[in-house]
């Protein structure tokens, strides 16, 4: 018992801003079984919760102003200390809010906004799809190659474009952009389309729609490139590889900074280097001196910050 003690304080010292009654909250856009974006935020949220002991809270569907201002409401009066906004549309919304919480920190993702109380977690995110694009541009038959996004600003459909023509010049790369990170129906037309104009290697860079877009191409009979999670287990054959964003990693050394009072109140960034971001497990349609070929330019990426363009 005396031992359990020791090893206990001393944790507990590890941290100065440690408090047992430590409450965190995450509103989510979407939600936490979209297999993408939501659900990595709640196995974030749990992860927090397993190593630093904390009560946690969630809300699904926080898409707009009132609502986020209502779930903060909500939550501080429930004692949370720490919220994460798992969506860039918070960056807008705690702009508004945090003056009124001064006690609270908030914490959300892709954006520029910060404060002495509003930290902002960012992917840098052309690299995976620098990676991505390469793996396309290896595996297309047609070199036609479909890229289904939400949104012009995400660095990933830019690095994809840019790893399909390093690794395929031949290739054309069809863009297409939903403006809605649930508008699966829009997705599935936009892959339609591309599949009948030759498509063979798709990447939906999209939470909810990219599920629906791979389970689509694997009855087509097409590739396709994972997203956020390794989704080799949706379609192995079919999926290729997947862009992995360790969002259960990113929280936690968030958790772990805040815990030691040095939340910055600024923009971070996380890439491949802080073990942040990583390429999924690659399909066995993937030629094996190929894996071999990407597992090094990641590698060398790692430890040079440069892209092999």
């Amino acid at each position: 018992m005396i031992l359990s003690l020791i090893f206990y304080l001393a944790g507990c010292q590890a941290f100065p801003g440690y408090d047992q009654e430590t409450q965190v909250g995450m509103l989510v856009e979407t939600t936490i079984h979209d297999q993408a974006w939501g659900q990595q935020g709640y196995k974030g949220l749990q992860t927090i919760q397993e190593d630093y002991g904390v009560d946690i809270y969630f809300k699904e569907g926080i898409k707009n102003y009132t609502q986020t201002a209502e779930a903060v409401e909500d939550l501080v009066n429930k004692g949370v200390d720490v919220i994460f906004g798992h969506s860039n549309i918070y960056g807008n919304h705690f702009r508004e809010i945090h003056q009124a919480y001064p006690e609270v920190d908030f914490i959300y993702f892709n954006g520029e906004f910060s404060a002495e109380n509003v930290t902002s977690l960012n992917f840098s995110a052309r690299a995976m799809g620098f990676f991505a694009g390469m793996v396309a541009g290896e595996m297309t038959e047609t070199n036609r190659i479909g890229l289904i996004g939400v949104f012009e600003w995400q660095p990933e459909v830019e690095g994809f474009y840019e790893g399909v023509i390093h690794q395929n010049p031949e290739a054309d790369v069809d863009i297409a952009l939903t403006n809605s990170w649930e508008n699966t129906q829009m997705a599935l037309m936009f892959y339609e389309n591309m599949s009948e104009e030759g498509a063979d290697v798709f990447y939906p860079a999209g939470d909810i729609f990219n599920v629906p877009v791979i389970e689509q191409a694997q009855i087509d009979g097409n590739y396709a490139i994972g997203y956020v999670q390794d989704q080799s287990s949706v379609a192995e054959n079919t999926v290729l590889t997947s862009t992995v964003q360790k969002v259960d990693e990113v929280y936690r050394i968030a958790m772990e900074r805040y815990m030691n009072d040095n939340l910055p109140g600024k923009a971070l960034m996380f890439d491949f280097q802080e073990g942040a971001i990583e390429m999924g497990e690659y399909s066995p349609a993937v030629p094996a001196d190929f894996q071999k070929e990407m597992r090094a330019a990641v590698e060398q990426y790692i430890e040079t910050e440069e892209l092999p363009n």
